[in-house]
């Protein structure tokens, strides 16, 4: 079931196109990672979402309600944490916490006390007190203590140390088992990798691949580093073998991933004696789109 659809959505400042056509769903118990370099999309994209923006053209739906239209009551089961978190200087952490989970209707303390103690927050201090890390886990405790249906995290882990990202990861895990739905922005690839069921990739308000991490996977490129007793001739010929680098009687060269059965039997032949392969990354995918641009990463 779709929790999330966004449809042709266009946003347009001026003559200046920040969206150009999106297109994305986020299915019920997914999660969704959407990752682009800062200034791609990414946050315009959520606050047409949380009906904070009003789109130029196309829709944005939730829950089957319009995000602007329905604004209000969408906000009833969905969470929001963004990546810079604003507080109210004079409550202390444990007050604002308290203040986002009533907001939501829910007030399940025994799981606020024990996210409190997970992410290691001192909920007596003022937030004004705060440093960003500590301001960025008083906002995912507050989504996470909520009873929603749907999380939108924008750059949630920014200040974290690696610590409470592990925390954080855990906590995005056991959302999606209880059947709830993620939407993840982020430039960290590999928190996306760890996490996503889905990824979309955007790149100057365009979305430029969608699909799992295994699709996405075929479309990259295996790096392989062999030592053969023989000389491997014509490697350069094979179909699917790219930036072949000799050193030291040591090949090093990436191959497509839909031709690397092909080319493994064909150094096969000549008597391997030290075989090394590196699965494709997302970063590697990622990279693709990104080298050389203007905006680059």
């Amino acid at each position: 079931m779709s929790i999330v659809k966004v449809s042709n959505l266009r946003k347009k400042y001026g003559k200046f196109t920040a969206l150009d056509r999106i297109n994305l769903e986020v299915n019920r118990g997914e999660i969704y990672g959407f990752i682009g370099p800062n200034g791609a999309g990414k946050t315009t994209t959520i606050r047409i979402m949380l009906g904070i923006l009003k789109a130029t053209g196309g829709k944005a739906e939730i829950f089957g309600l319009d995000a602007w239209k329905d604004a209000v009551e969408i906000h009833k089961k969905v969470a929001y944490v963004p990546g810079e978190v604003n507080l109210w200087p004079n409550l202390t952490g444990g007050e604002t916490i308290d203040l986002f989970v009533k907001l939501r209707g829910s007030n399940n303390k025994s799981r606020r006390d024990e996210l409190i103690e997970r992410f290691d927050l001192d909920p007596s201090r003022k937030c004004r007190t705060y440093s960003k890390g500590n301001r960025q886990k008083v906002a995912l405790i507050a989504a996470f203590a909520s009873d929603a249906d749907l999380y939108i995290l924008d750059e949630p882990t920014s200040g974290l140390d690696p610590l409470m990202e592990n925390v954080f990861q855990e906590c995005v895990r056991e959302a999606k088992q209880e059947g709830k739905s993620i939407f993840l922005s982020s430039h960290i690839l590999s928190e996306v990798e760890k996490l996503c069921d889905k990824v979309s990739i955007i790149r100057q308000g365009k979305i430029i691949e969608t699909g799992t991490l295994e699709e996405l996977r075929h479309l990259t490129r295996t790096s392989i580093f062999v030592q053969t007793k023989e000389t491997i001739p014509a490697l350069n010929e094979l179909k699917g073998v790219h930036d072949i680098e000799e050193k030291d009687n040591s090949i090093y060269f990436q191959v497509d991933t839909e031709e690397l059965a092909n080319v493994i039997k064909y150094i096969s032949q000549f008597e391997i004696l030290k075989l090394e392969s590196a699965p494709p990354t997302l970063e590697d995918l990622f990279m693709r789109h990104y080298k050389g641009e203007a905006g680059e990463v």
